[in-house]
Formats: C-alpha cells, structure tokens, sequence
C-alpha cells in the first residue's frame, strides 16, 4: 500500500528539501523518478541526490526543440556528477504527422494547437518516463507563478495516473535555489544569466524583465492562467489522498 500524502506532508513540515528527498526515496525506491529539464531547480535537486544513498531513476524529456545551451548543461552534468541520465524523445511518426498537417510553429496559433503540440513533444514522452514508477520528483517550487501556488512537498498527480509527485523544493525561494548553486558550484544553464528564469523549447521560452512573474517568459502570448504545458497540473493539484 503507497504511503499517505497528508501523513508524508506532515512528516516533511519543517524539513530541508535534502531530507524531504530521503523521506520519498524511503517510501517509494526503487519505483521513484526524477525529471530532469535542467533548469536550475533541477540542478540543484541533481546536486542533492548526489549525495542520497538511494537514488532514483533520472529522465530528461528531449522535445526536438531545446537551446543548444540546454544540451550543453545536459553535457556539464553528466561530466559532473556519476548518475545515469535517461533520454526520452517524442515519437518521430507523430512529429512528423504534425509537422505535415501544421507547420513548425503551429503553436502559436492557438491554445488548442499549442496543447497538441506539448502532447506530442512531452506529455507523451512524459509518460513512457513514469511507466513502473510510484512516484515522481519535480523541481517545481509556489514562488514560481500563480498555475503553481497550491504546491506542496507531496502531492497525488492525478493526471499522470495517481502517482505521488515529490516536491522538495516547494517552500524554497528563488533566492535559497541561487545560493545552493553557488554554495556547491552546481553546473547552471547559461541562459539564466540572461534573464531566462524559466526554460523550455527555444520557440517557447525568451527572457524577462527584472520584477516579471518568472513565468512570464514562458508561453508569453497566452493568459497567466494558461502557461503550462501538461506535465504539471495548476493549483486544482490535490495534496491529500
């Protein structure tokens, strides 16, 4: 029987995100997985699980469309640290089908186009990733934008199936996620120091003005409301089982 998020979540209060990691990893390894996008929560959560015992499986979702600059850090960790990374690509015969019908930049479009096209390159992708898993660990933080301010360290993913999402980093501000990387020189992607605070697909993601939501970056001509891409459900996200 998996554990129960409100007895998880009142375990986690008050605790560092390196022990609300050991905490998951007790209760779910091996069937425990980690996304890796490599942005800088994911670093930082790279950095920590470093230095677990248990380990969880590692995956970095490959939409085709990524800065080279990602790629780059993809690189800089794996030289870093001694932990597998798995790489998880879209289906070539859907990407090919939708660049048939649609064109490269569908997405822009409309919000229905823009969803079918995350389907294709992540959502998909997303849930070969998660097959066997009970549980999953995600860099998302509440600091980081309105569709993500219900979240807490343990959360039921109903969308991916009723999998228990781990958030360590949920009380953390951008602050405390800067001052890790810096504490332990944690490989970063370059794009952050240009004024990217969030980082997906290249045609998706451009830099922000100092004091924007750092969300705003992302998606930029859709509603607040709209901005995510369906790996992450918005504050309707239950934190009870």
């Amino acid at each position: 029987m998996s554990p129960d998020v409100q007895e998880l979540n009142a375990s986690a209060a008050g605790c560092r995100p390196e022990a609300i990691l050991a905490l998951a990893l007790r209760a779910f390894h091996p069937r425990i997985a980690c996304a890796c996008s490599l942005g800088l929560e994911d670093v930082v959560l790279l950095d920590m699980l470093s230095r677990c015992e248990l380990r969880p499986r590692i995956f970095f979702l490959d939409t085709g469309r990524l800065h080279q600059e990602t790629y780059d850090t993809l690189a800089a960790v794996r030289a870093r640290y001694a932990m597998p990374i798995e790489v998880f690509c879209p289906d070539a015969a859907a990407v090919a089908a939708l660049m048939t019908a649609k064109g490269p930049n569908s997405f822009y479009a409309s919000l229905a186009n823009r969803h079918e096209c995350c389907a294709i390159r992540k959502k998909e992708p997303l849930g070969r990733a998660l097959a066997g898993a009970d549980a999953w660990i995600t860099g998302l933080r509440r600091e980081q934008g309105p569709t993500r301010s219900a979240v807490r360290p343990f959360q039921v993913d109903e969308d991916n199936g009723g999998l228990v999402k781990v958030n360590p980093l949920a009380d953390w501000t951008l602050e405390q996620v800067l001052e890790h990387v810096r504490s332990h020189q944690v490989p970063y992607n370059p794009l952050h120091d240009q004024g990217f605070p969030s980082i997906g697909c290249a045609p998706c993601s451009r830099a922000v003005r100092p004091g924007e939501d750092p969300r705003s970056g992302r998606w930029w001509w859709e509603e607040p409301g709209t901005r995510e891409c369906g790996l992450h459900a918005g504050p309707h996200a239950k934190a009870r089982r």
